[in-house]
């Protein structure tokens, strides 16, 4: 893969747009405008990516060596160039949308650079930082299409999920990371502790989700649909529990990022607009 393209993580990126396109099927609003959200929010979490590779290179020159900085495919400078070459263009469409939506994509923009910077290294505001931004995607498509209230529900799950699969992403890292003198939850508290919390969010997403059913947001097949990640999550919170090797908390970050796109599956057949063109 191109380096440029590589550094982006492209397919992080497409999770993010996946929350417009989501909100976009929920509201059955194909706009221009959701269509320029979806670039916007794809090219600014890109740029966040790159902004966290430019300040994280030495400590991927452990943990991940191939990345496009420490394989020196891209030179620091470039990826810094780079970065904010690509948060501009993100808030320029942002305000070509909107004020709302410009101003949520700039301060979206400051604090993936802030967390990159600083908050990453510290004991769970890290965690907390990355999980709002995700969920802040499903808010920043709802204020789009005019769904905000459903978009607070799907992002406040989104927040969850993501919460867990970062936590155990710090207990993946933990060895890259006291290199660099960074103070994540396994490194203050512990690997234990830090299995607990992570699934403790598991559980709670997989306890919660189905409540979206039952408030009337989404239909049956959600519901059936839902049964997939659910299984995922609990066994996954079942196994981090049991093991905390580095081998173990791969597995079961991977099992995490499929129990997400099945979720987002599940939103998009289960909303009424889908309900409706089936029935067409």
């Amino acid at each position: 893969m191109n380096a440029y393209l590589e550094i982006l993580r492209p397919w992080n990126a497409l999770m993010a747009v996946i929350t417009i396109i989501l909100m976009a099927i929920i509201s059955g609003q194909f706009t221009f405008n959701a269509m320029l959200a979806g670039i916007a929010v794809f090219i600014a979490t890109g740029a966040g990516n790159s902004i966290n590779d430019y300040f994280d290179h030495r400590i991927d020159a452990i943990n991940r060596p191939e990345r496009p900085i420490p394989s020196g495919r891209i030179s620091l400078k470039t990826a810094g160039i780079y970065s904010i070459a690509l948060f501009t263009v993100a808030i320029a469409l942002g305000f070509i949308i909107g004020v709302l939506p410009g101003s949520i994509v700039f301060l979206s923009s400051l604090l993936m650079v802030y967390y990159a910077y600083s908050l990453k290294s510290k004991c769970i505001i890290g965690n907390l930082s990355i999980s709002f931004l995700t969920g802040l995607s499903f808010v920043f498509g709802g204020v789009v299409v005019g769904e905000i209230i459903i978009s607070l529900y799907l992002g406040f799950f989104a927040f969850l999920m993501t919460m867990a699969r970062e936590i155990v992403k710090d207990m993946e890292d933990m060895e890259g990371d006291k290199s660099e003198g960074a103070t994540t939850l396994p490194i203050v508290y512990g690997k234990k502790v830090s299995a607990i919390i992570a699934a403790f969010f598991m559980v709670f997403a997989s306890i919660g989700s189905p409540i979206l059913y039952f408030v009337g947001i989404f239909n049956a097949a959600y519901l059936i649909i839902l049964t997939v990640p659910i299984a995922l999550f609990l066994s996954g919170a079942i196994s981090i529990l049991k093991d905390q090797s580095v081998e173990s908390t791969k597995k079961i970050s991977k099992k995490i990022k499929v129990g997400m796109a099945v979720v987002f599956v599940a939103f998009a057949l289960g909303s009424p607009f889908f309900t409706s063109l089936m029935n067409f």
